[in-house]
């Protein structure tokens, strides 16, 4: 099935780190790398560029930070990912996500992310889009 439209890959994976950003543990964990992640999604396509020092997410244009890094993948491989069906170390060695920009502060950031999985997938049940749900 997977995503319907850009919008929708904006509204959920955008959403996560809009969700943890207002977290007491997770936020400021965040916003202290510094970081300017873009995420380069492919079937549909969207951008989102997640600016972790500024705790602010975009869909990219002129008026966006430049990223640090950027990760490229499928929308229904970014979605797998934030449910924690998808191993970064090896996906990006099978290149079926492609990284730009500075890979280490990128693998620095995958335990906290571990830490939203769980938001993510009841985010998705909750807006009745248990079709994205990964078994």
């Amino acid at each position: 099935m997977g995503f319907n439209n850009s919008d929708e890959v904006t509204k959920y994976i955008g959403g996560i780190f809009e969700n943890a950003f207002g977290d007491p543990e997770i936020g400021p964990k965040l916003a202290e790398t510094g970081l300017v992640v873009a995420f380069d999604f492919t079937e549909p396509d969207a951008l989102v560029v997640v600016d972790m020092a500024n705790k602010a997410v975009s869909g990219g244009g002129p008026d966006a930070p430049t990223p640090s890094a950027t990760m490229g993948m499928t929308a229904d491989l970014g979605n797998a990912y934030w449910q924690g069906k998808v191993n970064l170390p090896m996906a990006m060695a099978k290149r079926k996500i492609k990284v730009d920009g500075n890979v280490a502060s990128l693998l620095k950031l995958a335990p906290l992310g571990k830490k939203l999985y769980g938001d993510y997938i009841q985010r998705l049940k909750d807006d009745g889009r248990e079709d994205l749900v990964v078994q």
